[in-house]
């Protein structure tokens, strides 16, 4: 394939997640005060954000160390939560299986559910196979990851100054109706999000976020539960 081919492709990949982007920028800087209001270094903040990656778990981790949260538990939850990248893992492996590992390591640390929400519809749409499709998913993960940087080193730096009403935290739940939405094309997903959904503010009150993980496994296991009902029926 032509240098052309690749930059289209890794264009499209950033033209693609930037009205996810747009809308992740406010979730990054809520971060950013968050992790000051927890009493996490400036440096300390910023670095978790460009190694850890994962604006679930930093919002989560970060929330659990203000509460002075034991060790075990802190990594345990975190880890839970990150479980669901396991599941984006494999079902971009057929796509991704002929690259070097070097761009494998490289797409791995930039997968995450707006990156891989985008990239799997890509995929997923594209009739004609192409060796080059890698780049898309650079494109579209290179944008999330200076977005992050960027709105998380605003929120740590000058969140302080943006005024309370004006109701950020709100922008993280319309980002992830956002991703799911276009992604709920059987009865498995919309039963998976629906009860995942609604397990997750029934137990909103548990300590710890137990009810994120809670939510995460009924919602998997009422996914697969229609996913292998259906699949007995065609038996």
């Amino acid at each position: 394939m032509s240098d052309a081919t690749r930059k289209k492709e890794f264009l499209d990949g950033i033209k693609a997640e930037l009205p996810i982007a747009l809308g992740v920028i406010p979730f990054g800087m809520i971060y950013g005060v968050l992790a000051r209001a927890a009493g996490i270094p400036p440096a300390l903040a910023q670095a978790m954000s460009a190694i850890v990656f994962a604006g679930s778990a930093q919002f989560i981790g970060v929330q659990l160390i203000g509460a002075a949260t034991p060790g075990a538990i802190l990594l345990l939850t975190t880890f839970i939560v990150n479980l669901r990248h396991m599941l984006y893992s494999a079902s971009l492996t057929p796509h991704l299986r002929h690259l070097p590992s070097r761009w494998r390591w490289l797409l791995a640390y930039l997968l995450t559910d707006e990156a891989y929400a985008v990239t799997i519809l890509h995929y997923q749409n594209k009739i004609e196979p192409t060796e080059n499709r890698h780049f898309f998913f650079l494109g579209a993960g290179l944008n999330l990851w200076v977005s992050w940087q960027a709105s998380t080193a605003v929120g740590i730096f000058l969140g302080a100054q943006v005024p309370a009403n004006w109701g950020l935290d709100f922008t993280l739940a319309l980002t992830f109706i956002g991703i799911v939405i276009p992604a709920l094309k059987d009865q498995a997903h919309v039963g998976a999000a629906f009860s995942a959904g609604v397990t997750a503010v029934l137990t909103a009150a548990l300590p710890y976020k137990l009810g994120l993980m809670l939510a995460a496994v009924i919602g998997i296991a009422v996914g697969m539960s229609i996913e292998n009902r259906r699949a007995r029926r065609k038996t």
